[in-house]
């Protein structure tokens, strides 16, 4: 028996060992644990694109949405494009702005014209466009900047590569009154929209089926966008940032351009109170500087100061028949009988939307000093 116990021993000592290492090997058959998935920021150009997470969501510095690493690990990142309609009288700002922002948000931005002559802008710059209709890129985003627009409207080739450039774009943005070449192009139709201030009006008889609005800085219609006055196209370039990419970019941006950029801000050049004051030539009554203007949508105060051969009787009677005339304005003047006297005058008139207002314009001589005159004119909603 001790016989058989020894023989068994060794036995059982091979077998133990050979168990021990098929334990502590993982069996062949055993499928790989799996790893898990990194997600990153879809690459933007920006400082997190190196930046990891271990779950989706948006990238908390730009805004994108978080894909897969793995699959962008051998993508070609290809960057967004924009094309900005340039020609004889635009307005330097109006397509200057928008570059500077969509450039620094990483699109890459080119101009168009409809030939390589060099452009004249409204303040005499001299451009050399990039690109003619015929070799220009297609773009993401088409902005249509403001200036001296007749040119542009009444050129055929224009009005047609505005329309069909606008067909494939995400986004078409007017600047200033670009609005009137998009109206032209019949891309207005049925739509929001707003121009530069004192333009507000003439859109509203151009482009009858447009609900032409004054109290917004710029109005998105989702593929169709139109701003206020020249900086609003800065404003709306940052939107349209904000929409494609992000609020993060946009908020990059604004702050490395150190533009105070307030999206919710419902600044409205359009709706001060200034616009239902009538244009007075000033300089066909002497010669004028203004001291100050200001004020809110609810009041407007304007101050002038100058010289005239006109007394103070005969500059309240010339602006209030101008008042009348252009502003239709009613009201009767007071207390204007001589040039070394101050004189008054005051006006009931409505707004737009038929609420009363009242105005006081009333003109002091300097003392010593001939036909030297301080103009003050004050108005401001009743009730």
């Amino acid at each position: 028996m001790r016989h058989l116990v020894q023989l068994a021993l060794p036995i059982l000592i091979a077998l133990a060992l050979v168990v021990g290492a098929a334990a502590g090997a993982a069996p062949a058959s055993s499928p790989a644990p799996e790893k898990s998935k990194r997600y990153v920021c879809a690459p933007c150009g920006m400082a997190c694109d190196a930046k990891v997470f271990d779950h989706p969501g948006r990238c908390p510095d730009c805004g994108s949405a978080l894909v897969e690493q793995a699959s962008v690990k051998t993508s070609v990142v290809t960057p967004r494009r924009a094309a900005i309609l340039i020609y004889d009288g635009v307005q330097i700002i109006d397509f200057t702005g928008p570059y500077e922002v969509l450039g620094q948000g990483g699109f890459e931005v080119f101009t168009v014209a409809e030939t390589k002559a060099t452009v004249t802008t409204s303040m005499g710059m001299k451009v050399v466009p990039e690109h003619t209709f015929s070799d220009a890129p297609k773009p993401d985003v088409l902005v249509i900047p403001g200036g001296n627009v007749d040119g542009p409207r009444k050129s055929a080739a224009t009005l047609k590569w505005v329309k069909e450039l606008s067909a494939t774009a995400e986004r078409t943005m007017s600047v200033c009154n670009g609005a009137f070449i998009l109206a032209s192009a019949g891309l207005l139709d049925g739509l929001r929209a707003t121009t530069f201030y004192r333009m507000i009006d003439d859109l509203k008889t151009e482009a009858p089926k447009t609900r032409v609005v004054s109290d917004q800085r710029f109005v998105d219609n989702g593929r169709i966008i139109t701003t206020a006055g020249l900086s609003s196209g800065i404003d709306g370039a940052l939107h349209v940032l904000s929409e494609m990419l992000g609020k993060g970019r946009a908020q990059a941006v604004a702050l490395s351009m150190e533009y105070d950029w307030r999206p919710d801000s419902h600044y409205a050049r359009a709706a001060l109170a200034d616009r239902l004051i009538p244009d007075i030539d000033l300089a066909g009554i002497g010669d004028w500087r203004t001291v100050r203007t200001e004020g809110t949508t609810e009041r407007w105060d304007i101050v002038v100061h100058g010289t005239s051969d006109l007394s103070a009787a005969e500059l309240l009677d010339h602006i209030g028949q101008t008042f009348v005339k252009e502003g239709k304005w009613s009201g009767v003047a007071h207390g204007a009988a001589a040039a070394s006297s101050p004189g008054q005058s005051d006006w009931r008139f409505s707004g737009p939307d038929g609420r009363p207002w009242k105005g006081t314009l009333s003109v002091e001589a300097v003392p010593g000093q001939g036909g030297t005159y301080t103009m003050t004119l004050n108005i401001a909603r009743i009730g």
